[in-house]
């Protein structure tokens, strides 16, 4: 059996898990915020507009963009130049692709751990919206998350070269 033929272990099956509620999240924000942007709009043309309606779109843009990462990363979806990626000899193709990966671990390790330190900030501070004071202390932790996830993401493509954790 050939390694892409084979199935995912355990491991791999609960980070695809992971990777799809994360998804379910992306789209619910996504809905929220097309659903407020239109009720805010077609209030304000009545004179009355939504209260705390930026507030709201504002959390949910972040955690949308954050959370749609994993699954994009997972299909391999991401916009690539290969141009020049092309002209190298295989051998430079697997060093070069090894170096990005890595460096993408590493700036998606850190960028999980600098959002958990502002959680807690925002949480000792006890940081709230302008409008309706929401807490926004978890909207770090969730996209702490979602960057965690997605550098397990590109360890598994490191590990398994050529291979999508998700077909498309």
């Amino acid at each position: 059996m050939s390694m892409e033929r084979k199935p995912l272990g355990p491991f791999w099956r609960g980070v695809v898990f992971l990777t799809y509620g994360m998804t379910a999240v992306s789209c619910a924000g996504l809905i929220v915020m097309m659903l407020l942007t239109g009720a805010d709009v077609l209030l304000r043309q009545l004179g009355c507009p939504l209260k705390g309606a930026y507030d709201v779109v504002r959390i949910c843009g972040g955690v949308t963009m954050a959370c749609a990462l994993p699954l994009t990363t997972a299909m391999k979806g991401h916009v690539a130049i290969e141009y020049f990626f092309q002209k190298l000899s295989r051998a430079w193709r697997v060093a070069v692709d090894s170096v990005m990966r890595l460096i993408m671990i590493a700036a998606f390790a850190l960028a999980a751990a600098g959002c958990v330190m502002q959680g807690q900030a925002l949480l000792r501070y006890g940081e709230v919206t302008a409008t309706i004071e929401l807490p926004i202390f978890w909207v770090p932790w969730v996209m702490a998350a979602a960057f965690a996830v997605t550098a397990v993401i590109v360890v598994f493509h490191l590990l398994y070269p050529g291979r999508e954790m998700i077909k498309p």
